[in-house]
């Protein structure tokens, strides 16, 4: 009744020059201003009495007694009554405009801040809510031109008093400060510089953390049996509430983050030093909120929605979504695609996407033009997520500007109109009826989020019926005349290639029509999807392999990551799983040989890391599947390619292609995979002329071409019949270009400049020695001869360069060759290296070697068989053992000299310290054969002899290699026949272990491939041992 008296408001604004009446406010507030806590407590009560009748009509009195001021003062007092009083009050008194507008609150904030920092540390639950109330409303009303915090260290003191309250046990408590927080996050709260971006992220941290641990609370005491249904129920909802308060206040620390993005001075503490590491920034809080939604909110809501499904929460979560793709656009990319993956599979039930989740939000809170709010949310979150995984696909390049602003628009205006669950939309997608505008664009829509579910592997439609309901629309299409945006056909393919089961293949008009698509679109690259099922639907189909393979395979190829490397030289018994990729690949290549000749074109057309990988993957193809005869389709196309090759670049081949050797690589592959001796053929001996015409027109430093050129040549002539081998020769050596160049290349052995490849060295080499065997062997013609100096050839083997025993072993299989022919050979001729002195009596008896040339050549031999390398000392024992036969034939005595010489007995026993049961080794075996074939006693005794025969005896000849079981045949025949076996039990034991051993099992270790790749070159070991 006093309060309603007539003038009030009048008499309130004048109140303090009145003297005749006294008026409630002032009486009120003469009593908050006395020392007696107990008047002053009721004196708030009395207040609070008045404006809980009606706070908008009663609250200007007050507020223009300043009574507020007086109740701020009461926050600091030490009793909890009396600020639990004036909390009440004011909360009552801030809900009146003119509370703020008389700047109470900015005089009060700083005594609200303390006394909620006090009143945490005391034990009164109902004092932490109300304080907190009051701290709210204030945030939530305090208009946005008055800001409300006017030092940064006053602000930290609020986020930091929220971060305890949040932080409570007491849920109603933490509850508030939710509420609090939210309206704290607001930019005009903030914006006193500098931002406290690690006071923020502190505050949040607790927030997410309080809310987790909450829920994992109720989830540990979950109910058991059905009496306890309804407590369950309602542990849910209390559970929702307290979740939707916390992403409200994620929510507003997103927004806050999007308007600091437009304010300079925001972007980092302006105060901290330049050397100084800089994480009080904007960027570093704003990946921080992705990282938080990552491992706290994302996870809670999955688990939350285990339970049930509220609109107003997921339409909250969304946004926050949303909001994230704008706070951190350098990751929006990988944030959209890290939703779509891996996310909801762990924490769902079934494994999901966040488009399927999105879809099915839609399809059961929207449909009847309900919940228009969430509706927007989804359309939105899905647009930009739709746009960032179509702007950034995982291997091949993103679409046009015009095509993204394309599907922008088709996006904006279809995602809204969809609110149907999966089986209606399939229904809509197949429905061939005519489409008019609208209901296209939303048949677009569909099919997009179906195809960027698929590729993340969220299947939530029946492949088979998604098959049969794109293969309709894009059929409805072709019925309207219409050519769907590329995107789309893009998507429309990638799905009916996905969705295709391995027994069910189009319809020939589904081809046709798809081809006339395709036929309309400038470059296949644009509605191109890295997927090994895409590749096998374009291979799939004659009518579009032909045209569309070759490109379809250079894309497949371009975006593959791996080269495949690692699986090259990997036994069959070894062999690790292949790539999924590889699988389909080369699925197709056994059931469609023909891919084949693409891929030979695209090792020769493609850029050269493209290339690298189709011959990678050729050669694990070919090694892995030997029972697949397609050389003779490699070889016939090959020979097309090297045809056209010297046709338009006969000058200069070698700037052809740079892919050129990797093609050549792969015919010497080819080559090499013939274990058997095989009759060459007209391809065959074709391709034998074309490569010797291209090393013909090469050079020595063409190292690329010439080396797989050499191998070919190499193999083909020693992986086949006697009949073809002569035949093979004598094409080569009809090649004058080719000897040419093997002549340049002899002499550039030494040379310390412009020397090439020691690889390339060792091939030719070995290809001069295997074309002079077979020219002496079959008086085949000799067009051009090779004219080599003795004296470059010694000092090679006296001076071997390092690392370089192949090399070695080349020259010495060259030499033997040349000293069994007696140098007789029409094809090399030893010439002399400067002036020769006058010949001596033994010169001219072992002519055209002088003496002093077998010194050298045996000294090499010595120094070269200390190297104790396997295959080396093969071709040295080898050499030897034709110059002694060379030796002996034009002097016995020399000969008998150069075997008995003392060094020779410090050689072999050098060579016989090389561990246990090492005069077993094949080559040892034949250096003691031969010092016993010329009765070198003082390099082997009688005694050494029989101590050999003992160890024999006691081996286990079972465990030896053939090459071995030779050689120990060779050593024993001699002995016998020279008489050495005195012990006749001893020598009808070895004879019978000898004889026991079939000659084509007589060893129990695998029989060595004697076609080997040695460091690129190609070698025969019976080429180089014989």
């Amino acid at each position: 009744m006093i309060m309603n008296q007539d003038g009030m408001e009048e008499s309130a604004k004048n109140i303090e020059g009145s003297s005749g009446n006294t008026s409630l406010p002032l009486v009120l507030k003469k009593l908050l201003l006395s020392r007696d806590e107990t008047l002053q407590v009721a004196s708030a009560h009395c207040i609070t009495a008045v404006l809980v009748h009606s706070p908008a009509k009663h609250a200007p009195a007050f507020i223009h007694a300043d009574i507020p001021e007086f109740l701020f003062e009461h926050l600091s007092s030490s009793s909890e009554v009396l600020v639990w009083s004036s909390c009440n009050c004011l909360t009552l008194l801030v809900e009146e405009p003119l509370f703020f507008s008389k700047c109470h609150t900015v005089y009060g904030i700083e005594a609200v801040v303390r006394s909620l920092q006090g009143s945490l540390k005391m034990n009164n639950i109902e004092l932490h809510k109300q304080g907190l109330l009051l701290f709210a409303e204030i945030l939530t009303r305090q208009p946005e031109e008055i800001k409300l915090f006017t030092s940064s260290a006053m602000c930290r003191d609020a986020g930091r008093a929220l971060q305890e309250a949040v932080s409570s046990p007491v849920l109603e408590v933490a509850a508030e400060a939710l509420k609090a927080t939210s309206a704290f996050l607001r930019k005009d709260h903030q914006s006193t510089p500098p931002v406290q971006y690690g006071e923020l992220r502190a505050l949040l941290e607790a927030m997410l953390n309080r809310c987790a641990e909450f829920s994992q609370t109720l989830l540990s005491r979950r109910p058991l049996g059905h009496a306890s249904s309804r407590d369950s129920e309602k542990a849910i909802l209390q559970r929702g509430k307290f979740l939707l308060s916390t992403l409200e206040g994620f929510r507003s620390a997103c927004r806050l983050a999007i308007e600091f993005q437009s304010e300079p001075s925001a972007q980092e503490n302006p105060f901290t030093a330049p050397s100084a590491k800089k994480e009080d920034t904007l960027e570093a809080f704003s990946e921080f909120l992705l990282s938080a939604c990552d491992s706290l909110c994302i996870p809670m809501v999955m688990r939350h929605l285990e339970q049930t499904t509220h609109p107003a929460l997921m339409e909250v979560f969304l946004s926050i979504l949303h909001n994230l793709f704008v706070i951190v656009p350098h990751m929006k990319e990988k944030f959209s695609k890290k939703l779509e993956d891996l996310v909801l599979g762990r924490w769902m039930r079934a494994s999901s996407s966040f488009i399927r989740l999105t879809l099915e939000l839609k399809a059961r809170f929207c449909s009847d033009l309900s919940h228009s709010a969430l509706n927007q949310v989804c359309s939105n979150f899905l647009y930009y997520m739709c746009l960032n995984l179509l702007s950034a696909p995982e291997k091949t390049g993103p679409p046009s500007k015009e095509e993204l602003s394309a599907v922008s628009e088709l996006l904006q205006h279809g995602l809204p109109q969809i609110s149907s669950r999966s089986p209606e939309s399939l229904a809509f997608l197949s429905d061939r009826q005519y489409m008019e505008g609208a209901a296209r664009q939303r048949q677009y829509c569909i099919l997009l989020l179906f195809y960027l579910a698929y590729i993340h592997e969220d299947r939530f439609v029946s492949e088979a019926e998604l098959f049969e309901a794109v293969q309709s629309f894009l059929l409805s299409l072709q019925d309207q005349g219409e050519r769907p945006p590329l995107v789309v056909f893009k998507a429309s393919i990638y799905l009916l290639a996905i969705c295709q089961d391995k027994d069910n293949t189009l319809r020939e008009t589904m081809v046709s029509a798809i081809r006339k698509f395709l036929e309309g679109i400038p470059d296949l690259q644009l509605v191109y999807t890295h997927h090994p099922l895409l590749l096998r639907f374009f291979l799939l189909y004659p009518e579009l392999m032909s045209r569309y393979g070759h490109h379809v395979l250079e894309l497949w190829f371009f975006w593959e990551d791996s080269s495949y490397e690692e699986l090259d030289d990997v036994t069959s018994a070894g062999q690790p799983a292949l790539p999924a990729s590889l699988v389909v690949l080369f699925q197709l290549l056994r059931s469609i040989p023909s891919i084949l000749l693409i891929l030979l074109d695209l090792i020769y057309s493609s850029p050269v890391d493209t290339a690298h990988k189709v011959l990678n993957s050729l050669r694990t193809f070919l090694r892995r599947n030997e029972d697949i005869q397609v050389g003779g389709l490699i070889r016939g196309h090959f020979l097309l390619i090297l045809q056209r090759l010297l046709v338009e670049h006969g000058a200069s081949p070698s700037g052809a292609s740079g892919n050129l050797p990797l093609l050549l690589s792969l015919l010497s592959l080819m080559q090499l995979r013939n274990v058997s001796e095989q009759e060459l053929d007209s391809v065959a001996m074709k391709l034998l002329h074309q490569v010797s015409k291209l090393c013909g027109k090469c050079s020595p430093t063409d190292v690329d071409i010439l080396q797989p050129s050499f191998n070919f040549l190499y193999w083909s002539l020693h992986q086949t019949t006697p009949s073809s081998q002569k035949r093979a020769a004598a094409v080569l050596l009809s090649s004058t270009g080719l000897m040419e160049l093997l002549e340049k290349m002899l002499a550039l052995t030494l040379a310390k400049a412009d020397s090439p490849r020691t690889a390339l060295l060792c091939s030719a080499w070995l290809l001069t020695a295997s074309f002079s065997a077979q020219q002496h062997k079959g008086s085949l013609q000799v067009h051009q001869t090779l004219s080599v100096e003795m004296d470059q050839v010694l000092k090679a083997l006296s001076f071997p360069k390092k690392k370089a025993a192949l090399l070695s072993a080349a020259i010495l299989c060259f030499l033997r060759t040349a000293l069994r022919q007696s140098f007789s050979s029409a094809l090399v001729a030893l010439v002399p290296s400067g002036a020769q002195p006058l010949p001596a009596t033994e010169d001219t008896v072992l002519a055209p070697l002088r003496m002093s040339q077998v010194r050298s050549l045996v000294i090499g031999l010595q120094n070269l068989l200390v190297q104790k390398d396997p295959l080396l000392s093969q071709a040295c024992v080898g050499c030897l053992e034709a110059l002694l036969d060379y030796l002996d034939a034009r002097s016995p005595d020399i000969a008998l000299h150069v075997a008995s010489q003392p060094w020779n007995r410090f050689l072999l026993f050098t060579l016989l310290d090389a561990g246990e049961n090492s005069f077993l080794r094949p080559e040892i075996l034949r250096l003691m054969t031969l010092f016993m074939r010329y009765r070198s006693s003082s390099v082997l005794s009688h005694e050494e002899v029989g101590d050999v025969l003992q160890g024999v005896a006691l081996a286990d000849l079972s465990t030896l290699s053939n090459t071995t079981l030779q050689a120990l045949h060779g050593f024993f025949q001699q002995l016998q026949s020279m008489g050495h076996l005195a012990d006749h039990s001893m020598a009808q034991t070895l004879q019978a272990s000898l004889e026991g051993l079939p000659p084509s099992t007589s060893s129990g270790q695998p029989p060595l491939q004697d076609m080997l790749c040695l460091g690129g070159v190609a070698v025969s070991l019976s080429h180089i041992r014989n």
